[in-house]
């Protein structure tokens, strides 16, 4: 069975990057507004490792700043502290996020020193205009070759990719994904833009000169990018930012499709479009059809507000049920009509139908 994955966050401020970023603000996002000391490495390692259960697959991850463009020493205590933990047996990785343009052949020998195992770059986008209109600083050429040096050494590759961008449409952002696949990751995060306070994008904004996705357009953006990756068996392992005290409305967000659970959302648009398919090649109508799926999927399947549902309910004249059968696979789902089961793997339905 695959080990559960947890990962001991280390925010570090907003160092090692001479750019500013028109979406960017670390402090509200890391929610960390000073140096991380050495004990308070220590002390975040050793408080999470007190609640992970044993057996568990756990890694060591420096986010927030752009790690290898911050003095070699400090990358160097830190990655220190963390290998000791790897050497211990204690943890069985460790990651980190930094800048395509931050990445040469020194740089990953002294991270393949330390045996950090992940490297997940910031690539937001593979579209120049857009990257240029954000002032990223780098070009999508970067990413290619930074794609290229990581590989050659042995890393596993995370790219980060942002929807809705000064300069971005829905094609843009589909064309970035292709791109991406191109160069294979191991996985990818989804953000759609949010405007955040103290940032060049809101007075962008408050001047009428950037206008942010809807909730709406985000999902529709974001389900068709994951259906991209899903067919080429690259994970998507997080869409929108985490909410934080910081990170909602009512504090530092001040417009864009933020939800505290829009992954989730966009998830059960993906899986909407899975059971539409379905109903389309089956001829099930008036019928009572009951799916069957795994605890965890209940939710996804019916929808937010039971959406799905009654979709699927208005649109294919059907009496739908979802029941859960906890023994199946949570990317498993089983079709029940006419006293026969139809079992439908989701990963390789996405592969095979579109």
């Amino acid at each position: 069975m695959k080990r559960k994955m947890y990962i001991i966050p280390i925010f570090i401020p907003h160092w090692g990057c001479p750019f500013k970023c028109v979406f960017c603000n670390q402090n509200a996002i890391t929610g960390q507004r000073k140096d991380v000391t050495i004990e308070e490495v220590v002390e975040i390692i050793e408080t999470h490792l007190k609640t992970i259960p044993d057996g568990a697959n756990i890694e060591v991850s420096f986010f927030g700043g752009s790690f290898t463009g911050i003095p070699i020493e400090k990358q160097n205590l830190y990655l220190s502290i963390a290998r000791e933990y790897l050497l211990k047996g204690k943890i069985q990785g460790i990651r980190l996020s930094t800048r395509p343009d931050y990445i040469s052949e020194e740089i990953l020998e002294n991270l393949k020193a330390h045996d950090v195992s992940v490297i997940e770059l910031g690539v937001q986008s593979m579209e120049d205009d857009v990257l240029q209109k954000s002032r990223r600083g780098h070009t999508s050429e970067d990413v290619v070759k930074a794609v290229s040096l990581i590989r050659k050494y042995g890393f596993k590759l995370g790219l980060q990719l942002m929807i809705g961008l000064p300069g971005d449409t829905e094609e843009k952002s589909l064309n970035t994904a292709r791109k991406i696949v191109n160069l294979r990751p191991d996985f990818v995060r989804i953000y759609p833009t949010i405007v955040l306070k103290n940032t060049h994008l809101e007075r962008m904004y408050r001047e009428g000169k950037y206008t942010p996705l809807s909730l709406e357009e985000a999902i529709k953006i974001a389900k068709k990018m994951y259906i991209i990756f899903a067919k080429e068996d690259i994970d998507v392992i997080r869409i929108g930012l985490q909410t934080t005290e910081n990170i909602n409305f009512n504090k530092d967000v001040v417009a864009g499709p933020f939800h505290p659970a829009i992954g989730q959302l966009v998830e059960s648009a993906v899986m909407l479009e899975v059971l539409k398919k379905v109903l389309d090649r089956e001829t099930i109508k008036g019928k009572k059809l009951t799916i069957f799926c795994n605890g965890r999927k209940l939710s996804t399947i019916i929808g937010q507000k039971r959406y799905n549902k009654k979709f699927l309910e208005e649109n294919y004249g059907v009496e739908m049920r979802v029941k859960i059968l906890e023994r199946l696979d949570e990317d498993k789902i089983v079709f029940s009509y006419d006293k026969k089961l139809y079992p439908i793997s989701i990963p390789e339905f996405i592969k095979e139908n579109f």
